[in-house]
């Protein structure tokens, strides 16, 4: 957290000169009076100026960027950290060698630091932020590899006209698969189970 200290002739005038410094606006600022101003003996002797403390307040980005900055650096990895805040939402990527450990099988580690990252940065907040991690383009592949499965499976359950009980998914993956599948008039689809053995069905409309 980033502190500054700021001294003028009244209590404004020394949070100005603190925020000139951090260059930010006085809504990103937590401020300390140190001193208050005193004007001494007949206005001259003795005169103090006011003294502040303006501390940068943490951003959800900021939470964000810590945590991961301290876990890739508590396991050795060297790893860029791209950040995009769109209103509530706030989406990170991952890139670099050997990251491969961060995404785990199937996602399920990505989808831990995710989770654990969520938890991180939305504790002790009024103002709740949604927030997607991603690893070297992992989901945007792992989807396009979901929604080749879900055509392949739906082609299998039509053609040997009985249902196709896919593996337990997390929910996002589920989703895509549903959504694949919602627009075909030969087979629907429906889940089964608790997370995190929550499963989907694919039947054949007869």
């Amino acid at each position: 957290m980033k502190v500054v200290e700021g001294s003028g002739r009244n209590v404004e005038e020394a949070v100005e000169e603190a925020l000139r410094e951090l260059g930010v606006s006085r809504e990103r600022v937590d401020v300390e009076v140190l001193e208050e101003p005193s004007r001494g003996l007949f206005g001259i002797l003795g005169s103090r100026r006011a003294r502040v403390r303006v501390m940068l307040k943490e951003t959800a980005v900021d939470r964000a960027r810590a945590f991961l900055e301290k876990v890739t650096g508590a396991m050795d990895i060297q790893a860029k950290i791209s950040i995009d805040e769109r209103e509530q939402d706030i989406y990170i990527g991952l890139e670099g060698q050997n990251l491969g450990i961060l995404i785990g099988r199937r996602g399920e580690t990505l989808n831990a630091l995710q989770y654990l990252l969520n938890l991180v940065v939305n504790k002790n907040c009024k103002d709740k932020k949604r927030i997607f991690l991603d690893v070297e383009g992992y989901r945007k592949k792992r989807e396009d590899t979901l929604v080749s499965l879900a055509h392949k499976l739906a082609e299998k359950a039509k053609r040997r006209g009985r249902s196709v009980v896919l593996e337990p998914m997390n929910p996002q993956e589920r989703r895509i698969i549903h959504t694949t599948l919602r627009g075909r008039d030969d087979v629907y689809t429906f889940s089964e189970g608790e997370d995190p053995f929550r499963k989907i069905i694919i039947v054949p409309r007869k």
